[in-house]
């Protein structure tokens, strides 16, 4: 069983596409057959050249062929026609674009070299005891959905009286943010990426984008005292989280 492979070029000759030189590989990836929903494709090379001389502007090329460039015949991936199929099947390209005004651009997190640029810092500053800088915890949202340690002590949240093993265990967290285009590291359910686009192009107002949550939890097991004091050995479901995802 072969998978297909989806690649993407930046058109240099349109009428020789082929030859060498007449095109340049932005992006390619192994599609499954299997699985459903969308694959997102970088192209910031192709639109930055495009956008410091507009004559070289000759469009994408998408093929799909077999692993080491193999013609699969027939193919079986195709583009989603306008008449038979749904909008939601259509292509789209996303354009991130900046008036000059803070804050007023849509999230560039989908482009890794489109991130801006943390301001230099200095050598020392100043620690609140309490809390975090607001600065820290907007650096914090920048950074992508993944799984972090969490701690729990047992006898700090009250629950050491009744428990009597262990005294605490790694419960891990998910922080970070969910931007637009919700690439396969994400995890993202259909839903998380409908609602993804439809925050990041304002089609509808109120809806925020996809939050950063457990998609899988794991199970551990605890010793304690139940209400007539005996002590019971138990499997607590999900008490873990496994894995992150933007839902």
């Amino acid at each position: 069983f072969c998978l297909p492979q989806v690649s993407v070029y930046q058109v240099l000759e349109k009428d020789k596409p082929d030859t060498p030189g007449g095109k340049k590989l932005l992006a390619a990836r192994l599609v499954s057959l299997q699985t459903s929903g969308w694959e997102v494709f970088a192209i910031t090379p192709a639109v930055r050249d495009w956008t410091e001389d507009e004559s070289s502007n000759q469009g994408l090329l998408v093929t799909v062929q077999g692993l080491g460039g193999s013609p699969l015949d027939p193919p079986p991936l195709q583009f989603a026609s306008g008449r038979g199929h749904h909008e939601s099947k259509k292509p789209m390209l996303v354009l991130f674009t900046d008036d000059g005004r803070r804050g007023a651009s849509l999230p560039t997190a989908g482009f890794p070299d489109l991130k801006p640029q943390a301001p230099d810092l200095p050598a020392k500053m100043p620690v609140p005891k309490l809390g975090r800088s607001r600065s820290t915890r907007s650096l914090d949202r920048l950074k992508p959905c993944q799984r972090h340690p969490l701690s729990v002590d047992f006898e700090e949240i009250g629950w050491s009286g009744w428990i009597i093993s262990p005294r605490g265990y790694n419960a891990f967290h998910c922080k970070g943010s969910c931007p637009f285009p919700l690439g396969e590291n994400m995890r993202p359910t259909n839903h998380a990426t409908v609602q993804s686009i439809i925050n990041a192009l304002k089609l509808s107002e109120g809806v925020s984008s996809p939050c950063c949550v457990p998609d899988k939890l794991y199970s551990i097991n605890l010793l304690y005292f139940d209400d007539d004091e005996n002590v019971v050995l138990k499997q607590y479901d999900d008490m873990v989280a496994g894995s992150c995802g933007c839902h």
